[in-house]
Parts: structure tokens; sequence; C-alpha cells
């Protein structure tokens, strides 16, 4: 039996029932339980035990990450936290001193691993505020990740993504194929085709350089900022990988890039950067063409992820928006 061949509905039921037998894996307070909250790549939960203290834990997706490749997501994480100027949620260590615990159930696919986070008390910025202020303080964590990186000695065997033109254009990609997603017709395709291609011959002529192309967050949206006590956290490093710099724009703007206060947003973020680290003329100009590369991989994930809420929400007008976008685009490039 594979993952595939259970039910959405089903398949979370019984990583609640994993998630709560697992949690004595932990140090946690008897009584302690977890609540699914969301579904995304992996399945996170809430958990929360009588002396109202609480955590968050995280089922990883299976065939998504190795645990080796885990371990080197907490390692920068940390490093960050500890050396960077960016502060991470702490990753709370099993019983037996590992940062990662593994599980199976009876009816669920394969090894699950397994992951607890400090629960930070606090908000993500609201969206339907002004979001220019919270462009800008994101511009400038990125930078901050990216002076880490370039200065960091990763692990030995380091692994993580690599987030490129192959992994999200070629055969063996991450997410898949666009051209699979949903209400992808001829039409927009054949727009969406000429729009990849630009990308392509713009990324490669841009190059891999180890000034542009380094370990990045890779989903650096406002959704995973926690701002706690006047004081703003990067979560989620599920993604983080190797990749372009400029690419951590484009994917704070997922899911949002036809929105009007984009280049308001861009201008604040690219200022915000610029305060913490060096920005060139010609990273500036290859802004947009990441937002296109990153806007063509979440098509992708819709179509391979329609299982999931956010992809469902998405999915009648994902492919019509993103034709808009690129032919707006391959107009502006002329």
């Amino acid at each position: 039996m594979s993952e595939n061949d259970l039910a959405h509905d089903v398949l979370n039921e019984r990583l609640t029932v994993l998630a709560n037998r697992s949690l004595h894996l932990w140090d946690l307070p008897a009584g302690a339980s977890a609540r699914l909250i969301n579904v995304s790549e992996n399945a996170t939960f809430l958990v929360e035990a009588p002396d109202h203290s609480r955590s968050i834990l995280r089922i990883h997706r299976r065939d998504y990450h190795t645990r080796n490749a885990i371990e080197c997501e907490h390692a920068w994480a940390r490093a960050l936290n500890a050396e960077g100027g960016v502060r991470t949620p702490d990753i709370l260590p099993g019983r037996d001193g590992s940062t990662i615990q593994s599980g199976v159930l009876e009816d669920l696919p394969g090894e699950r691993h397994m992951v607890l986070f400090e629960f930070v008390e606090g908000h993500e910025p609201d969206e339907n505020a002004d979001l220019v202020p919270a462009f800008e303080e994101l511009g400038e964590i990125a930078a901050r990740t990216h002076t880490h990186s370039v200065a960091w000695t990763r692990p030995p065997d380091f692994e993580r993504l690599i987030w490129n033109l192959d992994t999200v254009f070629g055969p063996g990609a991450i997410w898949g194929d666009w051209r699979a997603g949903p209400n992808v017709t001829p039409e927009i395709q054949a727009l969406l085709q000429r729009c990849e291609d630009r990308v392509t011959a713009r990324l490669t002529a841009y190059g891999t350089g180890p000034e542009r192309f380094g370990l990045i967050h890779a989903d650096m949206r406002l959704a995973n900022l926690i701002i706690s006590d006047g004081a703003t956290r990067l979560i989620d490093f599920d993604d983080c990988g190797l990749g372009w710099f400029m690419y951590d724009f484009a994917a704070g703007i997922s899911f949002m890039e036809d929105h009007p206060q984009v280049p308001a947003l861009k201008q604040a973020w690219v200022r915000g950067y610029r305060s913490a680290r060096p920005l060139s003329e010609a990273d500036e100009a290859e802004i947009d063409t990441f937002v296109m590369l990153r806007r063509l991989a979440l098509l992708a994930w819709i179509g391979s992820h329609i299982e999931v809420d956010t992809a469902r929400e998405l999915a009648p007008d994902f492919a019509r928006v993103s034709a808009e976008l690129a032919d707006a685009f391959l107009s502006d490039q002329g």
C-alpha cells in the first residue's frame, strides 16, 4: 500500500494517531495531546499539555527528505540563531537526545520522521495591512541569512534540496511538471512555455556563481514569520537548500504575485536587503525572472498536491492568472 492509496482524510486521521502515540519520545508533561493544524508538504500539529505548555510537532512527508537532510536543516537553523543574527525557534530533542524521532503505525505506509519545535507566542504579519514595512524587514532578514550561508561551514555530507532550472523544469522536477497543473489549457500552455523559455535563457546567462547562488530559505513568506515581543522569528526551514539568493524574494510573494502592492513590496524588500548586504543592479534586474520561475513551480506544486486545502482553493484560477503574469513579464522583456 502506498500513501497515494489513502484518502486525504484517512491519511490525516492516521497521522494524528501516530502523532499522539509518539509524544512519549519527548520529555513532555503527562496528558499532552497533539491536534492537526496544517497540512502542506508535511503534517503540523499543535501539542498541548495540561500545564498549558505548547509545542509544535512536524511529521515529515515520506520521500521528501532523508534523515541526513533533516539534520542539515537543523544544523543551519540553529547556526543562524546562534551566530547569524536571525532568530529561529528552538528544536526540542527527544529523550534520546536526537532532534529527529521516527515512528511507524499499522495501516500507514513506511516510517515517518518527526521533529518537535518550541511554540513561539506571536502572530504573522497581517496580509490585509500595509505590507511595505514587513517586506523591508523581510529583505533585511533575507540578507542576513545569505551573508551567514556564504560564510558558514556546512556539515560533512551536507544534503539539501537544490532549486535550479533542472529541479523546477526538468524531467525530475521536485514538484512535478507545471503542464500537469489544473486548468492548463493549450493556449495557456503555449504562453507559459514561452515564459519558461525566457526564464531559462535569462537565468542561464545570469549564472550560478557563489555571489548569486548558495544556501537559501526558499520559502520566506510572511506566513513563515512570527512576530513575538517585538522581534521577528523565521520559521519552517523545510524547503531550505541551494538556490539563487534572489529566489527568496519570489518565494516571499508566493500566491500573491498579482497583488497590486507587489512593485512597492519589491522596492521595500530591496531597500531592506541593501541595509544589510550589497545587492547589485544585475541582481535586482533579475528579480522578476525569479518571480516567474517560482510561479511556474507553484503551478506544478498545486497539480501534485491537489489533496492539500491550499492547492484546492487556488486551483480554479491559478493557471489563468499565471498566464496573465507571464504575458506581462514577456511584454516587459521586449
